[in-house]
């Protein structure tokens, strides 16, 4: 008799704590606020005062990535031979597989160049593994959303 009283007060209590107001957020209605130490998908940044990608195409990110989820090749940069850039060489192709990426952030500490950051962008997704894919032209988007919305400017000169 005991146990079945015990048994009814816990259902009860069970009952009346799920009562509460909910706790769960519905998701694309109400998304989460990030906080600025977030850190989503890499981006490319771009130098507004020269017109080109702060990417050089170095590739110290790439031999840096425990995932080695990229790849880059570099060309020489037009800007450099008419003297308007003091960029000798530019990233001509840069690839990330998102779905191989960790989002360790190692490849923003080892670029000397500031070119890459972490973006607040998470919400990647598609129907086809190569849809996680992101271009040279992508990174660039969403760097230069990211340079947008937080104020981001390189913390030392190339």
């Amino acid at each position: 008799m005991l146990s079945t009283v015990k048994g009814m007060i816990q259902t009860l209590s069970s009952t009346f704590r799920g009562l509460r107001r909910p706790v769960t957020k519905l998701y694309p209605e109400n998304p989460t606020v990030l906080q600025n130490r977030f850190m989503g998908f890499p981006g490319l940044t771009w130098d507004k005062n020269v017109d080109e990608p702060f990417c050089t195409g170095c590739m110290v990110c790439i031999r840096n990535c425990p995932t080695q989820c990229m790849t880059a090749t570099m060309k020489d940069n037009p800007k450099f031979a008419d003297e308007s850039s003091k960029r000798r060489k530019i990233v001509d192709e840069f690839e990330i597989n998102l779905n191989r990426c960790i989002l360790c952030g190692i490849c923003v500490d080892v670029c000397n160049f500031d070119a890459i950051v972490m973006t607040h962008e998470h919400e990647e997704s598609g129907i086809s593994r190569d849809g996680s894919r992101m271009d040279l032209s992508g990174l660039l988007e969403i760097g230069g959303r990211y340079q947008t919305q937080t104020g981001w400017q390189p913390s030392s000169k190339d």
